[in-house]
């Protein structure tokens, strides 16, 4: 049995505890936040037998706890993570990893150094949506790659300590790396202040990739409508994947751009010499949608019990951070290209 103790009780860590205690081999034994009675409702909620404390060192100190999980804002990953790391204990930090490329490597190197699971919550690496489209990537569906674009926008949470770069963007960058087995090598950037002065309700950011591939990114807490659509643009076939939908959360579009030479008949115009659309069938997989959560949990337990690297490791969230680090100095510089 695995002792687990979970960190921040705010908006994501009750998700967390409750997909941990569907686990086997799990018990989580205690419940952390800085408000007492916030962590007291959720024990009250989900584990009654666990114990409640506002004070992290006390879960360092517990050589019961095997694991723990942390939920909390990112300003204190660095510190949570290096606490609990140096006292022996497996970490599963939420995205993202940390504030800065050199917290990650300290967070990683003390990792190594203990032996012990360092993973971060890029969630989207565990959702077999996502997967299925990495695998359609691989095999070559599309064809050759030419650009993505996602939205990833809603009214709310509005935030007063990070700006929707650091808010959304981990989920995107992830996503894309994974996809792409690669980091983006220049970043552009540009935010706007609305609500609150030097705080930036919405962004926009454009990633170029290794083999010409672009992507888009639109993220923000201040639009009238929950998005979250990623559109993905091949040579042979394109992709739409809207995660808000239950049922049709892939559609892909037998459609696009033909050369003429590849017509028997003659063109009609001068635009048709050239290029030639081509439109074909919708096509909606059939998935088994699971909780990716749970999925992500269950990699951690997993990760422990062999004494393994797991999918989404320290070095998976280095490479996300360098991206939003390179995202953020492009966004102060009025969106100057940055090079990674």
């Amino acid at each position: 049995m695995i002792n687990v103790a979970v960190v921040g009780m705010g908006y994501w860590g009750p998700n967390l505890v409750r997909n941990l205690l569907i686990l086997r081999d799990v018990r989580v034994s205690t419940l952390c936040d800085s408000d007492i009675k916030r962590a007291e409702t959720v024990r009250q909620r989900f584990c009654p037998s666990a114990r409640v404390t506002n004070n992290y060192k006390e879960i360092a100190e517990d050589p019961n706890i095997m694991a723990v999980v942390i939920a909390t804002p990112i300003r204190s990953h660095f510190e949570l993570g290096k606490a609990f790391l140096m006292a022996g204990k497996n970490v599963l930090l939420e995205k993202p990893l940390a504030q800065t490329k050199e917290e990650c490597q300290a967070l990683i190197d003390l990792a190594k150094t203990h032996r012990l699971v360092l993973m971060v919550g890029h969630i989207f690496e565990f959702n077999i949506v996502v997967q299925k489209i990495k695998q359609y990537l691989d095999d070559g569906l599309l064809g050759k790659l030419f650009y993505v674009y996602s939205q990833r926008v809603n009214l709310g949470r509005i935030q007063n300590d990070v700006n929707a770069l650091w808010s959304f963007a981990p989920h995107d960058v992830s996503i894309l790396n994974y996809w792409l087995a690669s980091s983006p090598l220049r970043v552009t950037a540009r935010g706007f202040s609305f609500l609150t002065q030097n705080i930036e309700d919405v962004v926009f950011i454009t990633l170029e990739y290794p083999n010409g591939i672009s992507a888009h990114l639109h993220l923000g807490w201040l639009d009238p409508r929950k998005v979250r659509l990623m559109t993905l643009v091949g040579s042979k076939k394109m992709l739409v994947y809207d995660d808000v939908t239950q049922d049709d959360k892939i559609k892909i579009y037998d459609k696009g751009i033909v050369q003429l030479d590849e017509f028997i008949h003659s063109p009609s115009s001068f635009a048709e010499f050239q290029f030639k659309i081509r439109s074909g069938d919708v096509t909606i997989p059939t998935i088994q949608f699971g909780e990716p959560l749970q999925t992500e949990c269950q990699h951690f337990i997993d990760c422990i019990q062999k004494k393994c690297d797991p999918l989404a490791d320290g070095e998976n969230g280095l490479r996300v951070v360098k991206v939003l680090e390179a995202a953020e100095q492009s966004l102060k510089q009025s969106g100057r290209p940055v090079d990674l």
